[in-house]
Parts: C-alpha cells; structure tokens; sequence
C-alpha cells in the first residue's frame, strides 16, 4: 500500500526543490504543474476539449498558457468552464500515476492542496515554508513577475500560517541541507507509522 503525502507551499517556499529531495530519496512524486503542462501540449487529452471550448486558446496544435491567460484577463468568468475540463483530467492523470507507482511513499505536489480540498484523500500533508522576506526575494529574482502580481498571486493562496497549521508536517527550506534533513525526519516518521499500522 503506497502511503499518499501531499506537498505544499505557497509560491517562491522552495516546493519544486524539497519535491526534488523526496525523489532523491526514493519517493515517487507527482507534480499537478507538470501534468496540466502534459495535458495542454501538443497531442494532450485537455487540447481537443479545450480546442471546443476555448478556440482562441489553441496555438500550433497546443494550449497556449499566454492566450489562456489574456482570455482570462478579458474573461475572468471563463475560469469556472476550464477548471471544469482541465481539473478531471488532472485527477485521472494523478489515478493513472497512483496505479503504476510501486514506491513505498508517493508524493503528490499540489500548490492549491488545501484550497481545492485535496487534503480530503492524502495520508499526510507537509506544508514547505520560509521566512517572507526571503519568500519575496526569491520569486522576485526569478524575473518572471511583477512585485503586483506577486500580491496577486498571494492573495489567491491560502495564506502560510493557515498551511502550516493545516498540515502534518513543516519544512523550513532556508537551505538545502537543511531542507534535505528535515524530508529525511519525515520519511523516517511515516516509515515507522507505516510499519506500526
């Protein structure tokens, strides 16, 4: 029975790097990005549907993120029909991933975990956290966003205090070897509870 722990973290708390030392670790992940990424691309089960929907969001045979994006912005109500196409295949995507995988822990990065209610059919869930200030500096020197969209994105996100009193467990990622421990204590904490079961 593969143990099913969510990852989460609001933007620039260094999921995508603590994703990356589960793996390292043996842990099979799975990240929701990388599958609406799969989905979107050329020959992908959301292109056809969404190409029905949305014709204006399709570019050279792929979902184009730029397009949807402006769509959304001159359409903001246009949400609701996507999320409705693209969050069902997502979740058969996750399915086909919890099927194959032959790993002891699977882990399942998710950024709007418990905004979308994901946290209803995980075993556990650790929130990845850092201070605010290096949070900021982090995505800011990433060069792809606006201090204003930065807010905006914030704003969306269940706030860290709620994620972290939400969650089983907390990684402070200041750095990696830290980082790397703190993933170590909690594989070893869910081996135990896995074997005391």
């Amino acid at each position: 029975m593969t143990f099913r722990l969510g990852l989460t973290g609001s933007i620039g708390m260094g999921k995508s790097t603590t994703a990356g030392l589960f793996a390292e670790a043996g842990c099979a992940v799975w990240d929701a990005d990388a599958a609406v990424h799969r989905l979107y691309a050329k020959g992908g089960a959301a292109v056809a549907p969404m190409a029905k929907a949305f014709p204006e969001a399709i570019e050279d045979g792929a979902v184009s993120r730029a397009r949807l994006k402006s769509l959304l912005a001159q359409r903001p109500e246009a949400l609701k029909e996507i999320e409705s196409i693209v969050h069902p295949l997502v979740a058969d995507d996750r399915a086909d991933f919890l099927r194959q995988t032959t790993a002891q822990i699977a882990v399942f990065d998710i950024p709007l975990l418990f905004e979308i209610g994901a946290d209803r059919w995980l075993d556990a869930v650790v929130c990845v956290t850092v201070a605010p200030e290096i949070q900021k500096k982090r995505v800011m020197e990433r060069g792809t966003m606006t201090e204003a969209e930065f807010s905006a994105i914030l704003a969306k996100q269940l706030p860290d205090a709620d994620k972290r009193v939400k969650s089983d467990y907390v990684i402070e990622t200041d750095t990696v070897e830290h980082a790397r421990e703190q993933v170590q204590d909690v594989i070893a904490d869910i081996e135990k509870k896995v074997r005391n079961a």
